[in-house]
């Protein structure tokens, strides 16, 4: 199925963005000296980046851990971006970390030396640098229940929404649902019959908390409802009636 994304606008910078995946990811698949894990709910992650996961002691990781030479990329892990409200192609993002994992403790700590974040815009290798100083999106944690709200019990204000969407964006959609939240703005996914696109409303200015998320969302609803309905919306609402 085709992909016909629009550009994201004042979208967050790829190590702010990268953060976010990693803030949120609940797994990650771990590919180390031959060896393969998936690990749900053993990492966490450091201020700066770092990730600290808690094996078993039989773990391979660990063994790969404790033999791999220091300074030489020994593992990669993955993490998948998943978009909370049911859509087709839902995955929004993945981030791969190459480094190597040094044995603290009672737990494995994870230095990447490569950040790679892949969106459907494209990849790009993060500084290491910016990875580590950026910090994830005020929103990241609430924006699982904040989308699934607004797709089960706001269905007609993400119609409303649509009003602020180019008609020719428009053109075929069978279905519209939100795709992502951030501070910087919504994204809205459109489905049609064999195809999607993604359209990135703005707010007026960054949200930092979900209170201001709150004020920002009223401000596009008004902007909306002051908007004319689009027309290819008008006709597929004509269709749908006969």
């Amino acid at each position: 199925m085709g992909d016909d994304s629009q550009g994201w606008a004042a979208a967050p910078a790829a190590a702010e963005r990268a953060r976010s995946v990693l803030a949120a990811a609940w797994s990650c698949s771990v590919t180390a000296e031959g060896t393969r894990e998936e690990l749900v709910g053993a990492h966490t992650v450091s201020e700066d980046g770092r990730v600290l996961v808690t094996v078993p002691e039989d773990s391979a990781l660990l063994a790969a851990a404790i033999c791999a030479p220091r300074g030489e990329p020994s593992a990669v892990l993955e993490f998948a971006d998943v978009a909370p409200v049911p859509l087709r192609n839902r995955i929004r993002a993945r981030l791969w970390l190459a480094g190597w994992f040094t044995a603290e403790e009672d737990r494995l700590v994870f230095r990447p030396t490569r950040v790679v974040l892949r969106q459907p815009s494209g990849a790009v290798v993060v500084d290491l640098d910016e990875f580590a100083a950026a910090v994830p999106d005020p929103l990241t944690t609430a924006e699982a229940r904040l989308l699934t709200h607004l797709a089960d019990c706001h269905a007609d204000a993400v119609e409303r929404l649509t009003r602020l969407v180019d008609s020719d964006a428009l053109h075929g959609a069978v279905r519209v649902q939100p795709l992502g939240v951030d501070r910087h703005g919504l994204t809205l996914r459109i489905e049609r019959a064999r195809a999607h696109g993604d359209v990135r409303l703005a707010f007026h200015t960054p949200a930092d908390d979900v209170a201001q998320l709150t004020e920002r969302m009223h401000v596009l609803l008004g902007q909306a409802s002051a908007a004319s309905c689009p027309r290819a919306l008008q006709r597929q609402r004509t269709d749908g009636d006969r």
